[in-house]
């Protein structure tokens, strides 16, 4: 949803609301989009360890093909 920052202003209880119940409110001024609403997500953050563990899982699926990080630093001192 798109509105204008007056009228966003005047309805500002309504779209908190209405960012509450998952939809994005996209606020605009001169027709320009300067902010949007919307809801937080509730989920707990993660750790430090369930991050580092996610990367660590990520490293293993993303290849580089035959070259290695060490080709990939010598090429670019040449």
């Amino acid at each position: 949803m798109k509105i204008g920052a007056f009228e966003a202003k005047a309805q500002f209880s309504a779209l908190l609301e209405k960012a509450a119940h998952g939809e994005d409110v996209t606020i605009t001024k001169h027709g320009k989009s300067i902010a949007r609403l919307v809801a937080i997500d509730d989920d707990p953050k993660r750790s430090g360890q369930e991050i580092v563990a996610a990367l660590k899982a990520l490293r293993k699926t993303e290849t580089l093909g035959e070259l290695s990080w060490k080709d990939l630093r010598d090429e670019g001192r040449r």
